[in-house]
């Protein structure tokens, strides 16, 4: 039994070197959480000033500016997720009672957070469904009385 702990610590010590290298690559490289949030368009760079009503131009910016949004939200919440994995796979290695006191309090932080956003995220999921579920107005065929929506 006891070496099948040690194994498990060991995959655990592969898999939390593995995921640090990762986490230090992606936050060094293009997908990282500041690298994304300097990446911006301007509605000067579309080419035309904001007194002519170019509503094409003008939609692509705000569709623009909404997916660059949750680009980087979403970088950073995966790089709040693979830091709170890194914790737990250290406190799995050494015992929760040997984690020091700011990892815990980091951990706890993380969590928090990502709880916070995936809840509002799915109140605004149940919101949007909601709103395509609302029942529009009932149609009479003028013959039968009937909706023709039966």
């Amino acid at each position: 039994m006891a070496g099948d702990l040690r194994r498990g610590v060991g995959a655990l010590t592969t898999f939390q070197k593995t995921v640090n290298t990762l986490l230090t690559e992606f936050e060094g490289g293009a997908g990282g959480n500041r690298q994304v949030a300097m990446e911006r368009v301007t509605r000067s760079s579309l080419g035309h000033a904001e007194s002519i009503n170019f509503a094409e131009a003008n939609d692509f910016f705000d569709q623009y500016n909404r997916v660059h949004t949750a680009l980087v939200r979403l970088s950073k919440s995966l790089g709040d997720q693979i830091e709170m994995l890194r914790i737990a796979v250290h406190a799995a290695d050494v015992g929760y009672d040997n984690v020091d006191e700011e990892k815990r309090r980091r951990f706890h932080e993380i969590k928090a957070r990502l709880s916070k956003e995936y809840d509002a995220a799915e109140r605004a999921k149940e919101q949007e469904q909601a709103k395509t579920k609302a029942p529009g107005p009932k149609l009479q065929d003028g013959t039968s009385g009937t909706t023709g929506l039966e």
